[in-house]
């Protein structure tokens, strides 16, 4: 954990708010994750919208509990668990897909309204599903717009990808619209 905390520190502690990319080894995927939230929730006691597009919110917030991390500071975004389209629930807003970038845009919008405090953040999980769905120039456009409302929402955004040869074209080219771009 001190590894990626003293990662964090050194690219992100300095800047209140930022987009940054992150690449990720697919063998450290969940465990990444995992830190990072924990490391963003634990500083400031600062509340986020964690954006799911590989798992379902349910397991991820099992996870977290697990690993210590006050989810009640979170407000997800499942674009995994299928619906009969947009739903709620305390916890979690529900949007069936991630094809539905429209839908997962606006999601994010009011997850980041509804947070009290002027420190937020946004963890978007993941690049790379996105690719699955949907063609890299419309991700592209996607992302670019995306890092624009995180600028807008003044929030400590993360964006992870995981490291593979095929997606390094793209994310060199996202990179341009992000503050610092980490392996880890």
């Amino acid at each position: 954990m001190a590894d990626i905390n003293k990662t964090l520190d050194s690219s992100l502690g300095s800047l209140d708010g930022y987009v940054a990319l992150a690449t990720v080894n697919a063998k450290r995927y969940d465990e990444v994750n995992t830190k990072i939230i924990k490391y963003l929730v634990e500083k400031s006691n600062t509340p986020g919208v964690y954006v799911t597009l590989n798992k379902p919110f349910r397991t991820i917030q099992s996870k977290l509990q697990k690993a210590g991390v006050d989810t009640r500071l979170i407000i997800f975004i499942d674009a995994v668990t299928k619906t009969g389209g947009v739903e709620k629930s305390d916890e979690c807003l529900f949007i069936g897909s991630p094809q539905n970038l429209s839908d997962i845009s606006i999601a994010m919008d009011q997850a980041i309204r509804a947070l009290p405090q002027q420190k937020r953040f946004v963890f978007f999980d993941s690049l790379s599903t996105l690719l699955m769905y949907n063609k890299p120039g419309v991700v592209a456009k996607f992302i670019h717009f995306l890092s624009g409302r995180m600028r807008i929402w003044k929030v400590r955004g993360i964006i992870i990808s995981l490291q593979k040869e095929q997606d390094k074209e793209l994310i060199e080219e996202l990179s341009q619209f992000c503050d610092a771009s980490l392996e880890l």
